[in-house]
């Protein structure tokens, strides 16, 4: 693993979001489109593979960590404008990382 500055890491935008609705997406097992509030004036669109883990009804209203200033890619066709951060190897132990207590949208992680 390659050791990196303080200044690299400040780089990271890390964010509490919410996830406001989930859908899976067409011709993906794994892909799941979500609209995601990170406290800005309109909520981001984010594609995470995270379908095979998680249902629609689980993620909706949840609370996670947003990698906010990550250069948008365009997956299936959907732009995805930031990333979920989850931990795990294997599909079937993947958990999304989340604040350990009710934290308001937008909040800045360190």
């Amino acid at each position: 693993m390659d050791v990196i500055q303080y200044d690299d890491f400040s780089k990271l935008e890390l964010r509490v979001g919410k996830i406001l609705s989930s859908q899976r997406v067409e011709g993906s097992d794994k892909l799941v489109q979500l609209s995601v509030d990170v406290g800005e004036e309109a909520p981001r669109t984010l594609v995470a593979g995270i379908g095979q883990v998680y249902t629609d009804d689980q993620l909706t209203d949840r609370k996670i960590v947003v990698l906010c200033n990550l250069m948008p890619k365009k997956l299936k066709g959907i732009e995805s404008n930031g990333m979920l951060l989850a931990a795990g190897e294997a599909a079937e132990d993947l958990a999304l990382l989340a604040p350990s207590h009710d934290m308001p949208v937008g909040t800045r992680i360190y």
